[in-house]
């Protein structure tokens, strides 16, 4: 039996935030670890928890969703973060996936379809409602013909990018950096879907043709 999809919700509404949790949990794969109610303590708990996928409420007291996101991809890139909000704005939206977040979904989502989007996030798929799907499929195209992918990535990232595209396997770049393979491997993953490539292989050659290889 495979390990259950960690949760960790952030909301500063309790009802709410409490009905979500006690949804989530009924989910036989699912294991709902902690709540939040600030960005800040958010923050916190996700250095304490490390979960699967953060759920962030946009507008919370103190540190918003959108900074929390932001932070939070920082920090702990392995950490799949979804907004759950009412907020319909396009500019939002952008934000939020600028910030780090794989997942936008509307607080009038089904059970059931919260429970589809956190499945689709936590396997590092991206995820937004289809009511706002249509919008940002537009924006998101037009960015991407003007900008160069590897200005989205952290510092961290191109790091990690260069040693693979020096011929380095996630073990020997794990043991250049001091870290653990498997987090090697979902800092990979994060620059796999920022470069928008399938394959470590393709990641280098973007990076050999950057000029981010060294000779």
């Amino acid at each position: 039996m495979s390990d259950p999809i960690r949760i960790l919700i952030a909301d500063d509404h309790p009802l709410f935030r409490e009905g979500v949790a006690q949804s989530l949990s009924g989910v036989p794969d699912f294991a709902v670890v902690g709540q939040a109610g600030s960005g800040e303590e958010a923050f916190l708990l996700v250095g304490s928890l490390l979960p699967d996928v953060l759920l962030l409420d946009v507008t919370m007291p103190g540190d918003g969703g959108i900074v929390t996101a932001g932070k939070v991809a920082a920090a702990w890139p392995v950490v799949r973060i979804m907004m759950l909000t009412v907020s319909e704005d396009q500019d939002t939206l952008m934000a939020a996936l600028k910030a780090g977040a794989r997942g936008y979904v509307l607080k009038g989502v089904t059970a059931r379809d919260l429970a589809n989007a956190v499945r689709v996030v936590a396997g590092g798929d991206i995820y937004i409602s289809p009511a706002l799907a249509g919008g940002i499929l537009f924006e998101l195209t037009a960015n991407k013909q003007a900008s160069d992918p590897m200005t989205s990535l952290t510092d961290r990232e191109r790091e990690i990018l260069q040693l693979v595209a020096e011929g380095l396997t996630n073990r020997e770049i794990g043991e250049r950096l001091h870290l653990a393979e498997k987090t090697v491997k979902h800092y990979m993953t994060n620059v796999l879907q920022k470069l928008q490539v399938r394959s470590r292989v393709e990641a280098a050659l973007l990076a050999q043709k950057h000029g981010l290889a060294r000779e």
